[in-house]
């Protein structure tokens, strides 16, 4: 896709949305995914989404290059809520993509496994502390999801990046991650996965980020 600003287009469009969109954006797939409005405009919301749109194919253009020279796929979800990252990731697995990005939100799963373990956890070690709190539950299930997807991953034969999509003015969801499949597959990965899983007492999940 041409970083090229667009220099024309339909005159429904309004000049200071133009300065927005790249050669070659879709008017119609971002008024579907309600990134513009109906009448092709911008709010202050949906102009932050479109920003990380924006930075998130900056990420993805280069990836789609070389797939469609290897004749891979790439896939991609902004933020998929809770699981749905995870079912991104598990269809990408599926077809061996040859890469993948993804940047997760509203992560639930594995902090309500911590919430209902906590008590035997406090007793069985002082680290439970950091999710002793609700508010702490829910961050620290949040990365430690994500942790768990990167390690997954890994063992499934991927070079892992993670880093950041937009500023944190942006959007509080903020964490890209991003895969490249090698092939090799990272044993110790999957054992640091499983020790994990067992220390912190999420061996009920062990399906979740299943290593085959």
């Amino acid at each position: 896709m041409s970083r090229e600003r667009r220099r024309s287009s339909p005159t429904s469009v309004a000049p200071d949305v133009l300065a927005e969109l790249y050669s070659g954006q879709s008017v119609a797939l971002l008024q579907e995914l309600h990134i513009l409005t109906r009448d092709a405009r911008l709010h202050q919301d949906s102009r932050r989404k479109l920003k990380q749109v924006t930075h998130l194919l900056q990420f993805i253009v280069p990836l789609l290059q070389q797939a469609l020279q290897a004749r891979g796929d790439v896939v991609t979800a902004l933020h998929a809520c809770d699981t749905a990252t995870d079912d991104a990731i598990d269809f990408a697995l599926q077809r061996q993509a040859q890469a993948i990005v993804v940047v997760p939100c509203w992560q639930a799963e594995v902090a309500a496994v911590l919430r209902r373990h906590k008590a035997l956890q406090l007793a069985r070690t002082p680290l439970a502390e950091l999710w002793r709190h609700p508010l702490h539950t829910r961050e620290f299930g949040s990365q430690v999801t994500n942790v768990m997807r990167c390690l997954r991953l890994e063992a499934m034969g991927y070079d892992v990046t993670v880093t950041e999509l937009v500023g944190w003015e942006h959007s509080l969801k903020n964490e890209l991650i991003l895969a490249q499949r090698t092939g090799r597959r990272k044993r110790s990965a999957a054992e640091r996965l499983a020790r994990m899983l067992d220390e912190l007492g999420l061996a009920e999940l062990r399906a979740r980020f299943a290593v085959a």
